[in-house]
């Protein structure tokens, strides 16, 4: 399964608007060890741009979006 990126923890956000999602990953990325992964889910439409973004600001790693059912799961890497 090589390329394949496995997360530690996972938050669902669905359901959430901005600035939400990226709010709730903050604060989860904030208790995780560094190079860790965190899963991001969202329904936000506004996430697209908000979580690389936010990323970029604060020195985590985008990884991948995935494009779910309902939703869109964002992978993180914590700096």
């Amino acid at each position: 399964m090589a390329g394949v990126t496995t997360w530690v923890e996972e938050v669902d956000a669905s359901g959430l608007l901005c600035p939400l999602p990226v709010l709730r990953a903050r604060k989860r990325l904030k208790s995780m060890a560094p190079g860790t992964v965190l899963r991001l889910i969202s329904t936000d439409p506004a996430a697209l741009i908000d979580v690389p973004h936010f990323c970029n600001e604060a020195g985590h790693t985008l990884i991948s979006t995935e494009d779910l059912e309902n939703a869109r799961a964002y992978l993180i890497r914590k700096s």
